[in-house]
């Protein structure tokens, strides 16, 4: 009897050493696996290798998840947005092989862009949005930024003298998604601000440009044909294009309702 009880002390303080030592180690993926093994013996039957193997892929996965989660953060997503929660039953003309295909993320590895346009309310932000999100699961770092908002706040770091570490945070992003680009025409400041964008990102990393307006409107919108012709030759050509018709999803989920 004295034996077994001085066995269990033995593996208790082993088991309370090997816990420490995880959490010191900001190993907390293994540390809350280990820590439920020693609940609700788990890993009883499994090899030597099993248990490690178990132990390091519970420490991937939360590791994984956590990157994901400061990803989605850093974002900065206006809302949620899921691929699997796309409705292609309301009829606006989108096609689910092309969002599926999006969602492989190619276009981002081969540094290519996508314009969804149409009419307020057909869903083009959450559209980019969900594209966004799977980016993120992905590993890839995303911004997402209402356009007007972010020429705004750019054209304030250039007047303090801060644009060129603005810039940098920008260039970092492999997808960057322009929300309601175009809503208001651009000025001179604007058009220098959005051509250098598209100059840092020109067939190295890819844009989501959403718009009311469609694309042949874009030129006007942009107002110096010099820019117009520079920025839209570097982003159109290779552009995946959702162009979205029909009523404001918006009001046709309030009819059903």
């Amino acid at each position: 009897m004295t034996s077994n009880n001085k066995t269990s002390r033995t593996v208790g303080k082993n088991m309370d050493r090997i816990m420490e030592l995880l959490s010191k180690l900001r190993f907390y993926g293994m540390l809350e696996t280990y820590r439920n093994d020693c609940r609700t013996t788990s890993s009883d039957g499994m090899t030597n290798d099993e248990f490690l193997k178990w132990l390091l892929e519970s420490e991937y996965d939360y590791r994984r998840n956590v990157s994901i989660e400061r990803l989605i953060k850093s974002a900065n997503f206006r809302y949620k947005a899921y691929m699997e929660k796309i409705d292609y039953t309301i009829k606006r003309n989108l096609d689910r092989n092309q969002l599926e295909r999006l969602a492989s993320l190619d276009f981002i590895r081969d540094g290519q862009n996508v314009f969804i346009t149409g009419s307020s309310g057909t869903g083009k932000s959450y559209i980019a949005s969900a594209i966004g999100y799977e980016a993120c699961k992905n590993g890839i770092k995303t911004l997402y930024s209402n356009a007007s908002k972010l020429m705004g706040q750019l054209k304030i770091a250039k007047n303090k003298g801060t644009i060129e570490s603005e810039m940098k945070k920008i260039e970092k992003c492999q997808l960057l998604i322009l929300d309601d680009l175009f809503l208001i025409g651009l000025d001179a400041r604007e058009r220098s601000i959005l051509m250098e964008i598209i100059e840092d990102r020109h067939g190295l990393k890819s844009i989501i440009i959403t718009s009311q307006l469609p694309v042949e409107s874009w030129y006007d919108a942009i107002g110096d044909p010099t820019v117009a012709d520079a920025i839209l030759d570097r982003i159109v050509h290779t552009a995946h294009k959702i162009e979205l018709t029909g009523d404001s999803v918006r009001k046709i989920n309030a009819k059903k309702k």
